[in-house]
């Protein structure tokens, strides 16, 4: 940890003593002392009378700290506490064009800014030279236990150093830390000197209204940020600008495939419902939609899905309206032609490597069992999971099926059909589960099938999720 240092903006100058504040970490924020309660420095910074200080996020310690020296004031910076470190990779490779651009234009955005590739183009090496490149004790913050577990274990053979881990039972502090960002949000109100670099993996999940205390708790100067799908649904991906920094460099899967990604195709099925299906699927709809015309709700509206819980809560006639609304929907994502026609593309792919991507866990069960292949679900534990995708990599295992946990981070590099069997209509998640069969192989060429049953809601999700470079 780093000594309490006196800055000057002009260090030959003598120190004025009635320009001296003192700069310190208090539980997330930085306070200023020493400041007349009407200055006005930086916008954020604000007087706060329970204390006679000045106070301010603790994300905002570099332009605070910018505006005190600016302004004239000598600074006593209690409030840093992170050390700076040589780092050297250990295990160095040669960056591909991609990886050294993105690197160079976060370096010159003052080492802050968003990284935006595709997965399977080495992100996690574009975060390994930042670190290096940074020199000071460095936090990176994943959204799951496994991508916690996947990034100690490459940190640690890269800069031949102890890692900490803040997750999944661990509290290991070191000059380089792994977190989920759960535990980030947790403690970074505590630990949020600690760190001068922080990495967001998969920095779309950031701006939630919990997750983003990772970001604000922490004083870190130095940001870098990413991801292979920016954009929200809801539209706070613009948060992440204030958050983290600006999109310095982006590069889409398109621009990447066939060289740095391997080759794919996109191969989309619609598949008719048997009569018996399409009966169901036919009547359970109609008094869905039915409901929903008699009570004026507009399914597509802001509020839409909010305005049809509440009413469906509040009469037998609603809750059957409910039920018939998840039954229609079940019967369009998996019903007997679909499954059928799944049987048949695992036995075309017999000596490849499958991944079957499904909406629910029911739906994984069943699947796993009757195609006698091992199943991943977030009720799998990590030793299990761990052991499962190792003998997936290695051959042992030519298919398997899983619901989301799949979607994001989990590195499957063998894997080279993916089949979509349901999913949302989330375009992160398409790209994402895109992604699952793109790391680049000797011959590879990646092929994702898209299971889409004919004449019904499924088709309009289809092209929802599809509105993507990717699929164009």
């Amino acid at each position: 940890m780093s000594k309490p240092l006196t800055l000057r903006l002009d260090d030959s100058a003598p120190a004025n003593a009635q320009q001296q504040v003192t700069l310190s970490f208090d539980q997330g924020t930085i306070l200023v002392s020493g400041l007349e309660a009407g200055v006005v420095l930086w916008p954020a910074l604000v007087y706060d009378e329970r204390v006679a200080h000045h106070r301010a996020s603790a994300f905002h310690y570099r332009h605070v700290l910018g505006a005190l020296l600016r302004a004239g004031y000598t600074v006593h910076d209690q409030a840093r506490g992170y050390a700076e470190i040589a780092l050297t990779c250990e295990a160095r490779l040669k960056p591909f064009e991609h990886q050294s651009e993105a690197v160079e234009a976060w370096l010159a955005a003052g080492k802050r800014g968003l990284v935006v590739l595709p997965t399977g183009s080495g992100k996690s090496y574009v975060a390994q030279m930042a670190i290096e490149q940074a020199g000071r004790s460095a936090l990176v913050v994943v959204p799951t236990l496994d991508l916690l577990d996947q990034w100690c274990g490459q940190l640690a053979r890269v800069f031949k150093r102890p890692i900490g881990m803040l997750g999944g039972g661990y509290h290991e502090i070191e000059d380089i830390t792994v977190s989920t960002y759960d535990s980030a949000a947790i403690h970074m109100d505590r630990l949020g000197a600690r760190f001068g670099l922080v990495v967001f993996d998969e920095v779309h999940h950031l701006p939630g209204q919990v997750f983003r205390q990772a970001a604000e708790s922490v004083i870190a100067p130095f940001r870098l940020g990413l991801t292979a799908t920016l954009e929200r649904a809801d539209g706070k991906h613009v948060e992440l600008t204030e958050l983290v920094g600006e999109l310095v460099y982006e590069r889409t899967i398109k621009e990447l495939s066939g060289d740095i990604l391997a080759d794919y195709e996109v191969r989309t099925l619609e598949i008719a419902m048997q009569p018996d299906d399409a009966l169901r699927y036919s009547e359970a709809r109609a008094q869905y939609r039915g409901f929903v015309d008699s009570n004026r709700i507009s399914m597509g509206a802001r509020g839409g899905w909010q305005r049809f819980l509440a009413a469906t809560s509040r009469s037998p006639e609603g809750r059957a309206a409910f039920k018939a609304y998840r039954a229609q929907k079940q019967i369009a994502l998996v019903h007997q032609n679909k499954l059928a026609v799944l049987f048949d593309i695992l036995r075309e792919h017999h000596d490849d490597r499958v991944i079957i991507f499904t909406n629910d866990n029911a739906t994984v069960y069943q699947i796993s069992e009757r195609a006698l292949c091992p199943s991943i679900t977030h009720e799998t534990k990590i030793k299990e999971r761990r052991d499962i995708l190792a003998k997936f990599n290695a051959g042992l295992y030519r298919a398997l099926v899983t619901s989301k946990v799949l979607n994001e981070g989990v590195d499957v590099p063998e894997a080279n059909v993916a089949v979509i069997l349901a999913g949302s209509g989330s375009v992160r998640e398409h790209v994402q589960r895109l992604g699952r069969i793109l790391r680049r192989g000797v011959g590879k060429r990646a092929i994702l099938y898209e299971l889409v049953t004919a004449d019904s809601v499924e088709t309009f999700v289809s092209q929802r999720r599809r509105e993507h470079d990717a699929y164009k």
